[in-house]
């Protein structure tokens, strides 16, 4: 079982689970345009027994990126055409 995040647009990308879409990762963003963290979500919000690993709720927040990659176990991100 394997994540990689895939880059739609700045701030945006979609998260696959051995290649099947299942949630996202997008910057949190003010209405003053200041960053305000990163929110990886499932899809669909599923009972907490058929949620994958390590989701224990179907939105988690985090302060950087690195920090939200770094508990999707390093999740690669995957370029067009890679």
């Amino acid at each position: 079982m394997a994540y990689t995040l895939h880059r739609l647009a700045a701030g945006s990308y979609d998260l696959a689970l051995d290649d099947a879409i299942m949630g996202c990762v997008v910057q949190e963003v003010s209405r003053t345009g200041q960053v305000e963290g990163w929110r990886v979500e499932l899809l669909d919000d599923l009972p907490t027994v058929l949620r994958p690993q390590p989701f224990t709720q179907a939105e988690h927040h985090f302060p950087t990126l690195e920090a939200a990659v770094a508990w999707l176990g390093g999740a690669p991100v995957v370029e067009e055409g890679d």
